[in-house]
């Protein structure tokens, strides 16, 4: 998720694909546009630099933490809405907005979300076993291990995390529980699935698979950028653009399956020589962080940045 390097913040990020990803977003300077994930701002200011005095920027962010860091940008032409960028387009209604000419998305969890303990992202901190993006709604990473099933947790942790020990994890953290002694730490599951990890990839904690698959699922994050991505299709412009960092594959590669269902022509087995039917994007491509990004921020070595323009062909149903 976006941030920027703040001084006044106790946790900084920096921001990844900074310029590429404003740069794929920007279609006409006058425009409105959408930063659907504001984190602390680092996409938003770039882009509010680059908009002529009649242009619109709207942030969104379900962080309270985000929302507030948000006040700091004192400019006439941006907005902050408290809500998931899943219901982007109800947001912006309200606003009496329903069409932009671009939304940027940068997806996953922010450093500084990571790098306060008090969050309960990292298995580098202790801290409460927590992980909501929006603190002030849902259950916690705590309250799900503490009642799910153990088939349950081993789905999560299989699908989202894509652990081939989540079978046995899964077995660990319920025989646990039954024990009378749930998870509430950080600490704690990170030393659980130490123990219940036989084998580990080369320079990552057993524990990274699991605390990623824990996150997406309190989250709920494929679902949301799933929708996400549909609302932001139905808000496009003829000629806006849609501007998406992925740091994993199982993000990517939603984001890259829906830009192809709306970009790529099947053809028609029954007339194979008809002209495709016109297609509501256009692929313009696929962008990876430089070598030098990489060293100054190797959390940017995962990142995939792809941007998509609409057309104005309609939707398909």
């Amino acid at each position: 998720m976006g941030a920027d390097v703040n001084e006044s913040a106790t946790f900084r990020h920096t921001t990844v694909l900074l310029d590429e990803a404003v740069e794929g977003v920007l279609a006409r300077p006058d425009g409105i546009y959408v930063d659907g994930t504001f984190g602390r701002g680092g996409h938003s200011r770039l882009l509010l630099s680059k908009l002529a005095p009649q242009g619109r920027l709207i942030g969104i962010d379900r962080d309270p933490e985000a929302i507030a860091a948000a006040a700091a940008i004192a400019d006439p032409r941006f907005s902050i809405v408290h809500s998931g960028f899943a219901d982007m387009a109800d947001a912006l209604a309200e606003l009496g907005v329903h069409q932009v000419d671009g939304v940027l998305l940068d997806l996953g969890v922010s450093s500084p979300q990571i790098d306060n303990p008090e969050r309960g992202f990292s298995f580098r901190f202790d801290g409460p076993l927590d992980m909501r993006m929006d603190t002030t709604r849902g259950a916690s990473a705590a309250d799900f291990l503490a009642r799910a099933e153990e088939r349950e947790i081993a789905r999560v942790i299989r699908d989202y995390g894509e652990e081939r020990f989540a079978g046995q994890i899964a077995k660990a953290l319920v025989a646990r529980r039954e024990a009378g002694a749930p998870l509430t730490r950080t600490d704690e599951l990170r030393e659980l699935v130490a123990r219940a990890v036989k084998t580990r990839e080369a320079g990552q904690d057993p524990a990274t698979r699991t605390f990623q698959a824990l996150r997406i699922h309190v989250n709920g994050e494929l679902a949301q950028l799933e929708q996400g991505l549909k609302s932001a299709l139905r808000l496009l412009a003829p000629g806006g653009r849609l501007s998406v960092i992925s740091f994993h594959s199982l993000e990517d590669r939603i984001v890259k399956t829906f830009i192809g269902q709306h970009s790529k022509a099947e053809v028609d087995r029954r007339a194979p020589f008809a002209p495709p039917p016109p297609l509501a994007l256009m692929a313009l491509g696929r962008v990876k962080p430089s070598e030098t990004e990489v060293r100054a921020n190797p959390r940017s070595r995962s990142a995939v940045l792809r941007v998509a323009e609409r057309t104005d062909a309609p939707l398909k149903d």
